[in-house]
């Protein structure tokens, strides 16, 4: 069902399909990646603070979270700069992002360093502006992940929320989130990254129960993918027809292991709907 599309990775994470190749950060080996093929990969930008969520402004330059350092990088034609700094607004490391036709982007974090199944400190999601102004977009957040942006809204997952589950805003004109809802309430499942297809459902990433599952707003799930003994982090629809789901996988998270042993890999495998659109 799946092929493996990229491998010998420590922790791929945040796919993203844009300009015609799959993107992804390689966040325990500090680099962002950018695929040129199966099994060909280009070294983008080193971010030694980790890079996380991906996204790019309307004239093309790159944005990286930076995690440890809870920033918002920029890459120009002479390297890395500071696009916004995060702190005032990140209680723990800052992760995934989405980033919207007007450069808006949208950026979580972790809350607090807890282990998964302990209460977790709830947290705001970060409103970036292109001109690196920070506001922020929502409050009390259960671990605000993988994001996507489709037919003026938004959905977020909320990782450690009990039970786990994935969140809906409308986006206002001016980049603010607004009318809250349950877009799915999940089980065993704990949703990391995310994307939209164009029949308005969502694919997610579930490491805890090693799968990639496609559900509709309300909570149907309608396809499930095992990924093996590895866990899923990341997923995006992309290739020619958007029509092929790229699966960020590893069998480890932690940062020393996953750097020593090398598990993380890239599948590939064909689904039915195609992405909402294609950047």
């Amino acid at each position: 069902m799946f092929e493996e599309h990229v491998t010998g990775l420590a922790f791929p994470e945040a796919a993203r399909w844009h300009d015609g190749h799959l993107w992804f950060s390689d966040m325990h080996d500090e680099r962002v990646f950018r695929v040129d093929g199966p099994g060909r990969v280009t070294e983008v930008v080193r971010v030694p603070g980790d890079p996380a969520g991906l996204g790019w402004l309307p004239d093309g330059r790159l944005l990286v979270v930076s995690m440890h350092d809870r920033r918002l990088l920029r890459l120009d034609p002479d390297g890395l700069t500071g696009h916004a700094d995060l702190g005032h607004i990140a209680t723990w490391h800052c992760n995934d992002m989405v980033v919207d036709a007007q450069g808006r982007a949208y950026v979580g974090n972790f809350g607090d360093g807890t282990p998964p199944g302990t209460p977790i400190t709830p947290a705001d999601l970060a409103l970036v502006h292109p001109d690196g102004t920070v506001v922020v977009a929502a409050t009390g957040l259960e671990f605000p992940n993988g994001a996507a942006i489709g037919d003026g809204t938004l959905v977020i997952a909320e990782t450690r929320a009990d039970p786990p589950r994935l969140t809906r805003f409308d986006i206002e004109p001016d980049g603010t989130l607004t009318s809250r809802r349950l877009f799915a309430s999940l089980g065993p499942e704990s949703p990391d990254g995310i994307c939209l297809d164009a029949e308005g459902a969502v694919w997610f990433a579930s490491w805890s129960t090693n799968e990639v599952i496609r559900v509709r707003e309300g909570g149907e799930i309608l396809d499930r993918r095992s990924t093996g003994d590895a866990g899923a982090y990341s997923c995006v629809l992309g290739g020619d027809d958007g029509r092929t789901l790229f699966v960020c996988v590893a069998a480890t998270w932690m940062p020393e292991e996953s750097r020593r042993t090398r598990t993380g890999r890239i599948l590939a495998t064909r689904v039915d709907v195609p992405a909402t659109h294609l950047r």
